[in-house]
């Protein structure tokens, strides 16, 4: 056998074995991976690459994507050359993606089966039974190969820190991350700067400052940047920072919440006030009435969405290694608290996919379903053998977060498809019998994923930053990775999956699709379709009925027990959505990304009641929209009618022939169009239609609740 020498103490690999890493970017780069087996540090060397023989995955055509999801991946996910052309199918970006990532098992056994991990890996994704989060299929065994979605950074009291953390935001955004940051640090607006003798400008101006930054840096060339910024509750500016975002054009590129302690929450019930600190000096500035500081964070979120709330004592709680500091922030979406310079990479489960179907056309029934846990069991080991690789993989974008991430080694395995699943086993969303599924589903999860995490330990070690952790206690478990649950939001994924996105309702039962020739498409609930055409009632009329209604309660022709299974976001009351979000905060190690969606004529004491819920009820946060608050976003200056001279100009405007290079045209400084409101289950989709001068459509927006929300990554 001709041998290459791979591993730095003298591990001997067969050529085959060398060149998959060269194929596939693990030994052809100059990035090296650390790890510990037997307290021997290993490290992956180049190696000159060899072509396979063959693949290690066949790619199979099962074509299991929607049209939806090819457009999608198209769009974002998928390889292309210099001028755009597509190099590689869905399937193809699997078996890149599976490939990769199976090749971490050579660092800890040079004779590992990476076929076998590979066609496993490639089954999961392939099958859509699970997803990992998008950078690592955008990225993954490509130049890149950044592959994690969530990420913070520490903001310290000095310039230097701020600037710092600007310099590491642009680098993660540009990579295809998402970064979280407390900015509770910062002294106050006014107070002193002592090397100058000047005033400080405070928190707030320099999160704009990072909002710009944002603006100006695109994702991987993909998508543009997203933020989480907090405050704590008793920082000297939490009063501006409350309402900073009432102007819905203002810091457009963060979400932004309030970091609660446990005594403020008790202050608020008691009614009592408490002290406002000087971070810089630690001495108290001012004490406010806790209830009038809640009140106002209420009736912003009533407003527009904004500002959520984040219960730092209760993350802190669950900090798996508070030796190593406080957690601060989250990610983005709320769903991943991490230590400053930490990082997660999170995937999720297609719960859709779990359910074993009884389903007897032949005789016009629906028998319901049962959950195939000894198939979700088998998921779930396989996915945090897949993330735990991904750490290995991972190009982290600084050297601090690379030492972090692979020191705790942190996973997030979540969930999509929830209320695909409970509507295939009969069971409305807004029921007793949901929320103690959920609370179960979720324990199995959890367990079976830390039993994984525990086999790996058995041949691959513990995480480095063990010693000292909530786990380094006599007879505790010798885990490999520090957490291993997080509910992410799934806003992309679910449309590739083509599943109801993280544990939300649904979205809509029905939509009808118009594309560019004015073809209209219609879209069905796949669950909602099948059995209507089990039980007999299905019609193209009907479900285009029910696209126009948004939702089936007013239908007739819908049986009563079918009106009942599937509800859609609207038609759960926002104590069932917190219900819910706390039943599978109960078994999840991070936290859980959730809004609760309220009716545009919901007031502001329904959020507060939902938000004192969230707190009796053991969430780690809560963010809330209430339907259209944020539509003055889009709407546009009106416009008349068009006239029939304008419609025949657009209809008769010469088009692009075949092959010839389209350019984009100048946009003007004003623009004029419509905007119209469509209804849909998680409230109203507002689409604005800007046209030329000529009366031709120029260019499109859409909205749909606040950013970072699930209905808007829809």
């Amino acid at each position: 056998m001709e041998t290459v020498k791979g591993i730095e103490d003298g591990t001997v690999l067969d050529t085959k074995q060398a060149a998959l890493g060269g194929t596939i970017g693990l030994f052809s780069t100059s990035y090296t991976t650390d790890i510990k087996k037997e307290g021997v540090k290993k490290k992956a060397l180049d190696a000159p690459p060899e072509k396979w023989e063959k693949p290690l995955v066949e790619v199979k055509k099962d074509r299991n994507l929607s049209p939806n999801a090819v457009k999608v991946l198209e769009k974002r996910y998928l390889k292309k050359d210099l001028k755009g052309n597509l190099l590689e199918s869905p399937e193809e970006m699997f078996r890149r993606v599976a490939e990769n990532i199976a090749s971490a098992e050579i660092l800890y056994n040079p004779k590992a089966d990476v076929f076998k991990a590979a066609e496993e890996f490639y089954g999961l994704m392939a099958g859509l039974e699970f997803l990992p989060n998008s950078p690592t299929l955008m990225n993954a065994g490509r130049e890149l190969q950044q592959l994690s979605a969530c990420f913070v950074l520490p903001v310290e009291d000095s310039m230097d820190s701020i600037f710092e953390a600007l310099k590491g935001t642009a680098l993660i955004h540009k990579s295809g991350g998402g970064t979280g940051f407390s900015f509770s640090k910062i002294r106050p607006a006014s107070d002193k700067v002592l090397s100058t003798g000047g005033i400080a400008s405070g928190p707030i101006s320099f999160m704009k400052v990072f909002n710009a930054a944002t603006e100006a840096v695109k994702q991987g060339g993909t998508r543009r940047g997203a933020n989480m910024g907090i405050l704590r509750v008793d920082h000297p500016d939490i009063l501006d920072f409350i309402s900073c975002k009432k102007d819905n054009d203002a810091l457009n590129n963060f979400n932004i919440s309030v970091g609660i302690t446990e005594g403020f929450m008790q202050a608020v019930e008691k009614d009592e006030g408490y002290d406002l600190l000087n971070p810089r000096t630690k001495e108290k500035v001012k004490r406010l009435k806790a209830k009038e500081v809640f009140d106002l964070i209420v009736n912003m979120a009533w407003k527009n969405g904004e500002p959520g709330i984040i219960f730092l004592d209760r993350i802190n709680r669950d900090n798996p290694t508070p030796l190593l500091g406080e957690i601060e922030s989250t990610n983005p979406c709320g769903e991943q608290p991490l230590l400053p310079y930490e990082a997660c990479n999170l995937g999720s489960i297609n719960l859709a996919r779990m359910v074993k179907k009884s389903i007897n056309p032949s005789k016009g029934t629906w028998d319901g379903g049962t959950i195939d846990y000894d198939r979700l069991a088998y998921v779930v080991r396989k996915a945090i053998h897949f993330l735990d690789n991904v750490i290995d993989m991972n190009k982290y974008p600084l050297s601090e977060i690379d030492r972090l991430a692979k020191g705790n080694r942190k996973v997030g395995l979540g969930v999509m498809g929830f209320a695909d699943m409970l509507a295939q086993l009969g069971i409305p969303y807004n029921s007793d019998g949901a929320v103690m599924l959920a609370e179960d589903l979720m324990k199995f999860i959890t367990t079976e994923a830390r039993r994984a995490s525990v086999e790996l330990a058995k041949t691959r070690g513990v995480f480095s930053n063990y010693a000292g952790s909530v786990y380094d206690i006599k007879g505790g478990p010798k885990i490999r990775n520090a957490a291993v649950t997080t509910i992410a939001p799934t806003g992309t994924l679910s449309i590739i999956a083509n599943c109801s996105s993280g544990i939300e309702p649904l979205f809509a039962i029905s939509f009808v699709k118009t594309v560019m020739d004015k073809d209209e498409l219609l879209e069905v609930n796949p669950c909602f379709k099948e059995r209507a055409i089990a039980e007999g009632f299905y019609s193209d009329e009907l479900m285009r009925k029910i696209a126009v209604m948004g939702g089936i309660n007013a239908m007739d022709s819908v049986p009563k027990d079918v009106k009942r299974i599937f509800v859609t976001a609207h038609d759960i009351s926002p104590e069932w959505h917190i219900k819910m979000q706390a039943a599978f905060q109960k078994y999840t190690d991070n936290a859980v990304s959730k809004t609760v969606n309220f009716s545009h004529n919901a007031e502001p004491k329904d959020v507060e009641k939902v938000y004192m819920a969230a707190y009796k009820l053991g969430c780690k946060g809560v963010t809330i929209y209430r339907d259209g608050s944020r539509e003055e976003q889009v709407l546009t200056t009106g416009k008349a009618k068009k006239t029939e001279a304008k419609e025949a100009s657009a209809v008769n405007a010469p088009q692009p022939s075949a092959g010839a290079k389209v350019m984009p045209r100048p946009r003007p400084a004003v623009i004029k169009g419509e905007t119209r409101a469509m209804k849909t289950g998680c409230g109203s989709l507002y689409v604005t239609i800007n046209e030329d001068t000529d009366g031709q459509p120029f260019e499109l927006f859409s909205q749909m609740g606040k950013a970072g929300g699930c209905a808007a990554s829809q």
